[in-house]
């Protein structure tokens, strides 16, 4: 356990250097951590037809009878980047909190654009509902959750059913929904790196989650999971007050909401509180946890 730690402490310095020196910390995070104290992972998990439809599992050590609840988490990379294995170390905090963690890889610009990628999430999320007993997992008790372009994804999943729906699922299938740092009120048609992802889309407010969540009312918002928004305050890649509009939208609609900023935490080092010589940074892995185990 000495050792392991120490690699912990080595890849938290290592990673904060990269951080400071304007690079992603995410591969150094993985290269030092390894499965431990009862955590394993299960790779290269098929869940849709295409070649990036493919998910890895961090399951905690699990009772004779106790099952256990579940995240779907969705990775960043404004919808032209990332893969799975670089999130290892969010996969393997959340199995240390008895959380049985998904994480999905998804197809990306310029393969597909919107709202493409989105039926590929509600698909994961489908695998996950359907496995759930194979995977030890209280299908009451399923959240998703995501950072950046992966929390749009959560927050759109959840906010428009018709995803889920295609997919022979119920939204209230969903628990809660955890979004970190996450582009929700943004128009995408006006920023130059985004304007193609989004390009062709009718009504470019079905892609905004503020926006959807602004349209619902009393008599007639479905059975929303409750929502928990974290943000950075010193963000300046996705401002804070995109978590501050759907918010304040979730709560104009009597929907359930928490919304958290860290102060002083930006767009990346939000992540780094997931690993375990760094979670001292901010309460994020805290915070997520709660969620989860509230629930509905």
């Amino acid at each position: 356990m000495a050792m392991n730690h120490s690699y912990w402490i080595f890849g938290a310095l290592l990673a904060s250097a990269l951080l400071f020196a304007g690079c992603s910390p995410l591969g150094t995070l993985n290269f030092v951590l390894a499965d431990e104290d009862g955590v394993s992972t299960t790779e290269e998990i098929v869940y849709g037809p295409e070649p990036r439809h493919r998910l890895d599992i961090h399951t905690p050590a699990q009772s004779a009878t106790e099952k256990r609840p579940a995240v779907v988490f969705f990775y960043g990379g404004s919808w032209r980047n990332g893969d799975r294995t670089q999130y290892r170390f969010v996969g393997q905090a959340l199995a240390r909190r008895g959380i049985v963690a998904v994480i999905p890889d998804y197809r990306l610009y310029p393969q597909v654009k919107f709202p493409d990628f989105m039926h590929d999430a509600a698909k994961a999320v489908r695998w996950v509902v359907e496995n759930a007993d194979e995977l030890g997992v209280d299908a009451g008790r399923i959240s998703i959750a995501g950072h950046s372009a992966g929390a749009h994804l959560a927050a759109l999943l959840a906010l428009d059913p018709n995803y889920l729906n295609a997919e022979g699922i119920r939204p209230t299938a969903i628990a809660s929904v955890i979004g970190i740092s996450g582009p929700y009120a943004f128009n995408p048609l006006t920023i130059k790196s985004t304007r193609p992802v989004f390009a062709g889309t009718a009504d470019i407010d079905n892609a905004r989650p503020a926006a959807l969540a602004a349209t619902y009312h009393d008599a007639d918002k479905p059975n929303l999971p409750a929502f928990t928004l974290l943000h950075g305050a010193a963000d300046t890649t996705v401002l804070p007050k995109n978590s501050e509009r759907l918010a304040s939208a979730l709560r104009a609609a009597h929907l359930r909401v928490r919304h958290t900023v860290y102060p002083d935490i930006g767009h990346y080092k939000i992540l780094l509180a997931f690993y375990p010589a760094l979670q001292s940074t901010a309460p994020v892995l805290e915070d997520l946890v709660a969620a989860v185990n509230a629930g509905r």
